[in-house]
């Protein structure tokens, strides 16, 4: 995947007005276009100019919410809910099927690039958890064969949204 040109950078903040009150979505359309689920450095010094934002406040949002990274991670990051209710329910297990899977830890990225697991707060799915956000898509129901299907999906780049029966 080619890096991220300053110029794309600049484009997607004029497509939002450049207005500061958008940073939160320009950062995710910064991160999203990177290839990588990344903010690098650069683009983050490049909106705090741009945007007329305290570099600090920049790293305050990218630090606090944690859909942002400025480590590079996989094409497919796989968020696990770590609140309180999933956690002690069943996030201890879906884990262990995913690092399983995977062939990788929390935290940790395939050495192919392709998958990041990664926890997360929760992620609005409770009704149907245990449940995992890819992109922009939930995953629940859980069971350790609907996680070895995600993790094929994401390997072959076939996680388009599915619904319950086709896990």
């Amino acid at each position: 995947m080619q890096e991220l040109s300053k110029e794309q950078v600049l484009k997607i903040m004029e497509h939002y007005g450049n207005d500061p009150q958008q940073v939160i979505a320009i950062l995710l359309d910064i991160q999203v276009s990177s290839g990588r689920n990344y903010l690098d450095k650069k683009w983050a010094v490049l909106a705090s100019e741009v945007l007329n934002i305290p570099l600090s406040k920049i790293y305050d949002i990218i630090t606090f919410y944690e859909m942002f990274s400025l480590q590079p991670r996989g094409e497919y990051v796989i968020e696990i809910c770590k609140s309180p209710p999933c956690y002690y329910t069943y996030t201890k297990e879906v884990v262990k099927w995913f690092e399983e899977a995977a062939g990788i830890k929390m935290g940790e990225t395939t050495a192919d690039g392709k998958i990041s697991l990664v926890f997360t707060n929760c992620v609005g799915a409770c009704d149907i958890g245990p449940a995992v956000k890819i992109g922009d898509a939930v995953f629940g129901e859980l069971t350790v064969n609907r996680v070895h299907t995600l993790i094929h999906r994401c390997l072959s780049d076939n996680i388009k949204p599915l619904v319950h029966e086709e896990l």
